[in-house]
Formats: structure tokens, sequence, C-alpha cells
């Protein structure tokens, strides 16, 4: 490809994100979305996150590993179950971090 085809093609695909990303924006209210619909995009991040999150728990070394020699999974497990009994966001990343470099480090 020429220099000239890399950048039309970066310019269309900015042009394509600018288009999907504002469509809504730019609809303004002049369109409504039945409750269901409104309901159902409410569960959307979570499940954009556990989406991301889950795939990266279970594959351990390109496997799917669920035993405690994943690093990653006992770390999760570990940083859930301190959330569920602080509910401390930041406590939380801390010490799922801190629990990831020990399991890590003596695996």
């Amino acid at each position: 490809m020429s220099d000239l085809e890399v950048w039309g093609v970066i310019m269309l695909l900015a042009l394509a994100t600018m288009i999907a990303r504002s469509g809504f924006w730019l609809a303004g209210n002049r369109i409504n979305l039945p409750p269901r619909v409104q309901e159902a995009l409410r569960y959307a991040p979570a499940c954009a996150l556990a989406a991301i999150i889950v795939p990266d728990l279970l594959l351990y070394q390109s496997q799917i590993n669920f035993t405690i020699n994943n690093p990653r999974l006992v770390a999760g497990v570990m940083a859930t179950i301190f959330f569920l009994l602080r509910r401390d966001m930041l406590q939380t990343i801390f010490f799922g971090m801190a629990v990831f470099t020990v399991v890590r480090l003596v695996a």
C-alpha cells in the first residue's frame, strides 16, 4: 500500500467511527427507545466488562486453566471476595494486584 492509500484508510475509518459514535447524539430526542430496550441497555457496561475480564482470568499460557496454578484466576477470585466484604474499589484493585504478584512469584 502506498502512503496515500494508508492515509485514505485512516481517514475513512475515522469518519466511520465518528458517524457511528455520534448517531444517537445527533438524533437527540427524536428517537425514543422502547422501555424494554432502555432497561436492557442498563446492563451493557457490566456485560462489556465481563466480556473483557473473564477470558483474561481463565486463559493462562494460551489454555483455559481452572487450577490454582493460574495466578490471574486466583487473584480475580480473591479480589472478588475482598470486594464483596469491603465494598471499596481502590482497595480491591490494590489487594488483587498484591495477590496476583504474590501468587505469580510463588508459582
